[in-house]
């Protein structure tokens, strides 16, 4: 690009922030950043239940046992908390980390390292072991009575994870594939890893057998979640900076290749299979026109992070300050099968995962402090 042009493009990204900082009202940034409208989505997510978590916040990811008991989620003190129906109440199931005695606010991002800040969640079916991508200690599993968990991969081709995300586990094969989101940034960076353009995501693959890692893919902005097909034939993986779904082939004659499998509308999170094999996924924000200029142009991101902004403005260039909620469910093609939102964000925002189960949506959120449910 030339320079005269980047000094212009430059004088907008700073009138914009101007702008924002003193008229955030205004028709002219509502039009940059509010989110695009998308065909045929229902509004319907503003009636979603919602499951308060007493004392915690941040539940990213969320998993049933193989009894159905559960929900158990993850949350930013680095427990991870179960739910019983019965009792009416979330207790304590899990942690990654010992060293705990400071581990004691529910939201403090500079303790995440030391406290452990679990992300995705799965269960293995046949031993009942829940397997735990904790975004600073790596990949952990504990047994079916919970407890401390047990580090099962830390380090990679000799480097330390630093943002260890989602994972899905082959039983037949006897492997989990699981996100390193970055190798640049830790989790309370991510603003930073998708602003700057940072495209050092992995796939990767661990197989319980001999507990070797794989790695899979290179070169993931801003690798996320993951979800097995259910024909075990392809690997889903959400790329959230460039807003799709990558899909790995792990048979047939494209194995070990790749391809898009769906352009979606916005960021995405978390994948889930439901039992009909097709796919929900999260949307922690659907995508104006003033951050699909950020990702494109990586510079003008990277510029931003140099300016004197808070998290909280940062923020608002990728949501457009609308706190609002997006599943998007899709086919086994990748096509667009439903959309469901919460439009205002009267109930539901920033949705980081969708866990289909028994006719209902379990909602989770990685900067709210519920679960939210909703009958299909």
């Amino acid at each position: 690009m030339k320079t005269e042009l980047k000094i212009l493009t430059a004088a907008v990204a700073a009138l914009a922030v101007a702008s924002i900082i003193s008229t955030p009202n205004s028709s002219v940034i509502l039009l940059l950043f509010s989110p695009p409208s998308i065909p045929h989505s229902r509004d319907h997510l503003q009636a979603a239940a919602l499951l308060q978590l007493a004392g915690a916040f941040g539940p990213e990811s969320i998993a049933f046992d193989p009894a159905g008991n559960g929900p158990y989620t993850g949350v930013a003190d680095g427990r991870i908390l179960k739910w019983t129906p019965d009792a009416a109440a979330w207790t304590d199931f899990a942690v990654t980390s010992s060293n705990r005695n400071d581990c004691v606010r529910p939201f403090a991002p500079e303790m995440e390292h030391v406290c452990g800040r679990p992300l995705g969640l799965r269960f293995h079916n046949k031993t009942g072991h829940l397997y735990i991508a904790d975004a600073y200690l790596g990949l952990h599993v504990v047994g079916p009575d919970g407890g401390l968990a047990t580090s099962l991969v830390s380090v990679v081709e000799g480097r330390t994870l630093r943002f260890t995300n989602d994972m899905d586990i082959d039983e037949q094969a006897d492997v989990i594939y699981f996100t390193d989101t970055s190798t640049q940034f830790q989790r309370r960076e991510f603003m930073s890893s998708i602003l700057s353009g940072d495209m050092t995501g992995r796939l990767m693959k661990y197989d319980r057998s001999n507990k070797q890692v794989s790695v899979l893919l290179r070169g993931l902005a801003f690798a996320n979640g993951v979800a097995l097909s259910q024909d075990r034939s392809f690997l889903l993986v959400a790329e959230t900076t460039s807003c799709r779904i990558i899909r790995f082939w792990l048979d047939g004659p494209r194995i070990g290749e790749c391809d898009v499998f769906s352009e979606l509308p916005g960021f995405p999170d978390n994948i889930r299979r439901n039992s009909d094999g097709d796919f929900w996924v999260a949307l922690h924000a659907k995508k104006g026109k003033f951050a699909n200029w950020i990702v494109s142009n990586h510079w003008v991101g990277r510029t931003l992070l140099r300016l004197p902004l808070s998290f909280k403005q940062l923020h608002y260039f990728l949501v457009g300050g609308q706190a609002h909620a997006t599943a998007i469910k899709l086919s086994k093609e990748g096509n667009i099968l439903e959309v469901l939102e919460d439009c205002d964000g009267k109930t539901m925002r920033f949705v980081s995962e969708v866990e289909e189960k028994d006719g209902k949506l379990w909602i989770g959120s990685v900067l709210m402090p519920f679960i939210g449910t909703h009958c299909l």
